[in-house]
């Protein structure tokens, strides 16, 4: 019995950390998704010119990530569901939570691949030239490695959560008077200060 006791404990302090590294994981994966991937060079082109005659839009889309981005942003909104529901409902969500960071690491890792070719057809069509050269940039990095730590966060939330404690239980419906019997108007407080404890425990008054 105190082993399990110590095991609920732990479980229990484990809230806190998860749900930062979550937030922040999944925050840095929303700023990061918003930036290039990828930078390259055509000719005189740059993906990071100022020139208008260089398509600068064009060649900006070609070297982000939407997807992650909007998966980041999904993360984050799981993230906040979590911390105000419970039960099964919270369960549900840190399901969401893990698939969303899973689809996350996929969309990175393939952007890998996929993010230079893209940009390269762009400059080229943009210079006019036959030589391209791209890189990734420090924001992949960033991407890559707020991806990995939403997996784990999101990963040690499915673990832990049913054991995290819970917000909001005093406000739920009350479902009967502590210790008296349904229906036992006697015991309905009629002065203020018996109403205010009343509601303060979680009880309706009025019941």
């Amino acid at each position: 019995m105190a082993d399990e006791a110590g095991g609920a404990a732990r479980s229990r302090r484990t809230f806190g950390p998860v749900v930062l590294l979550g937030l922040a994981g999944a925050a840095l994966a929303a700023v990061a998704g918003s930036k290039p991937w990828v930078e390259g060079t055509s000719g005189s082109v740059s993906s990071d010119t100022d020139d208008a005659m260089a398509s600068v839009l064009a060649l900006n889309s070609a070297a982000e990530s939407p997807l992650a981005a909007a998966l980041a942003l999904a993360l984050l909104a799981c993230w906040g569901v979590l911390l105000v529901t419970r039960g099964r409902v919270r369960r549900a969500v840190a399901v969401l939570a893990l698939v969303a960071a899973v689809g996350l690491v996929i969309t990175t890792v393939e952007a890998f691949w996929s993010l230079p070719d893209t940009l390269a057809d762009a400059l080229l069509e943009v210079s006019g030239t036959d030589t391209v050269s791209t890189g990734i940039t420090a924001w992949y990095v960033a991407g890559l490695v707020a991806a990995a730590l939403s997996v784990a966060a999101a990963a040690a939330a499915l673990r832990f959560v049913g054991s995290w404690p819970e917000m909001g239980t005093r406000y739920d419906a009350p479902t009967g008077t502590r210790g008296e019997p349904d229906g036992d108007r006697s015991a309905v407080p009629t002065d203020n200060i018996d109403i205010w404890k009343a509601l303060d425990e979680g009880r309706d008054p009025t019941a």
